[in-house]
C-alpha cells in the first residue's frame, strides 16, 4: 500500500510516498481502509524534528487520525465492526496511509450525515478544545482568548466558549479575512497576534487557550485578569522562551494559573463520550467543521508547505 513517511526532518520536501506492506491488525485492533486523513499541527512539529528527542526516527509513517472503514479485526475483536464506518486514532503514526491500524477502543462508529473530512477535523482537536475549556474551568460571563484561533483545535474552542455562556471570545489571527470567518463561528473581537485589538478589545481575560505557544507567549500573561488561568494546549509555534515563568512571577498578586494540557490524560472512555456527542452535534449542524481543502495522498508535503506558510483555515484533509 502507499503510505508517506520522513526520509529526513525539517522541510515538507522530506517527505516521501512509498510502498509498504499493508498492517495487519493485533490483538485488541481493527483495520481500516482509510478514506479521509487529518493533517494536524502535531503532524508539523514531528515532521520538523522539534520532538525528537521523543524517540520519533526517520522513515516514521505521519498521521493520527482516520476515517474509513473497517476492514479487518484483530483476535479478541467483534467481528461486527467489519464494514462499519468510524473515524479512529492510530496514535502518532500510522495514519497517511491507504490503511491504518487504531485499538478497538480509539475507534468510535460515525454517524450516516457527517462525511468522513468533517471527522477527522474534529474528532482529534474537538476533545481537545471541551478539555481544554474543563481545565480552564470556563464559567458564563468570563471572557475567554483563543490564540491560534484559525486551526481545527481553535475554531472548536471558539464556538465551544460562546455556547458556554462567554461574554467575550476573542481571536487572535493573521488577516481581516479569517477574523470575520471567527466572528461569523462566534468570535467578539479579533486581535492580532500579539493579543492587541481595537479599543472596544477587553482589556484582559480570565482564561487563555494557546494552540500557539512560541516566543510571545509571556505577552499574553499580561493580558490576563485577576485569577486568570491560561491553558496551553499545543506549540505549534515553537517552545516559549525558557524564562517565561518569571512574567507568572512578576505578576505574583494576580494569582495566575498556568497549565498545559494534553487529551492524552483524559480516560479513554471519556474522550470517546465527548467525541460522539460532538459527532452528533455536527451531524446535525449544531457544531461546525472547517475543512480548507481536500488533497490526496501523493501531496501530503504540498499540505505541510500551506501550514508552514500559514495560508490553513481550518484542516487539510487527504485522501488515499
Amino acid at each position: 500500500m502507499k503510505a508517506v513517511v520522513i526520509r529526513t526532518f525539517g522541510d515538507p520536501d522530506g517527505m516521501e510516498v512509498v510502498d509498504v506492506p499493508v498492517p495487519v491488525p493485533a490483538p485488541g485492533q481493527v483495520g481500516i481502509a482509510t478514506e479521509a486523513i487529518g493533517v494536524g499541527g502535531v503532524d508539523a512539529v514531528i515532521r520538523r524534528g522539534t520532538l525528537a528527542a521523543h524517540g520519533f526516527r526517520t522513515g516514521h509513517l505521519l498521521g493520527s487520525e482516520v476515517a474509513g472503514r473497517v476492514a479487518a479485526v484483530g483476535e479478541d475483536v467483534d467481528p461486527s465492526w467489519i464494514g462499519r464506518r468510524v473515524w479512529a486514532f492510530t496514535g502518532l503514526s500510522g495514519g497517511y496511509a491507504e490503511q491504518a491500524v487504531a485499538a478497538v477502543e480509539d475507534v468510535i462508529a460515525l454517524p450516516d450525515d457527517l462525511t468522513g473530512a468533517a471527522a477527522v477535523t474534529l474528532g482529534g482537536s474537538g476533545v481537545v478544545a471541551h478539555f481544554a475549556l474543563e481545565r480552564a474551568r470556563l464559567t458564563p460571563g468570563e471572557t475567554v482568548l483563543v490564540r491560534g484561533a484559525a486551526g481545527s483545535i481553535g475554531i472548536t474552542a471558539v464556538q465551544l466558549a460562546a455556547g458556554r455562556g462567554a461574554s467575550a471570545v476573542a481571536v487572535t489571527t493573521s488577516s481581516v479575512e479569517r477574523g470575520a470567518r471567527l466572528r461569523d463561528l462566534g468570535a467578539t473581537h479579533v486581535l492580532d497576534r500579539t493579543g492587541e485589538g481595537g479599543p472596544d478589545a477587553p482589556a484582559g481575560f480570565d482564561v487563555v487557550i494557546d494552540v500557539v505557544a512560541g516566543p510571545q507567549l509571556p505577552l499574553l500573561l499580561d493580558r490576563m485578569n485577576p485569577n486568570g488561568r491560561f491553558v496551553a494546549v499545543g506549540v505549534v509555534g515553537g517552545q516559549p522562551p525558557a524564562d517565561f515563568g518569571m512574567r507568572l512571577m512578576d505578576a505574583f498578586r494576580k494569582s495566575l494559573s498556568f497549565t498545559t494540557f494534553s487529551s492524552d490524560t483524559v480516560p479513554a472512555p471519556d474522550r470517546q463520550a465527548v467525541r460522539s456527542s460532538q459527532f452528533a452535534a455536527a451531524a446535525r449542524g449544531d457544531l461546525r467543521t472547517v475543512v480548507h481543502e481536500v488533497l490526496p495522498l501523493d501531496q501530503a508535503a504540498l499540505a505541510h508547505r500551506r501550514m508552514d506558510a500559514g495560508e490553513v483555515f481550518g484542516r487539510i484533509v487527504l485522501t488515499p
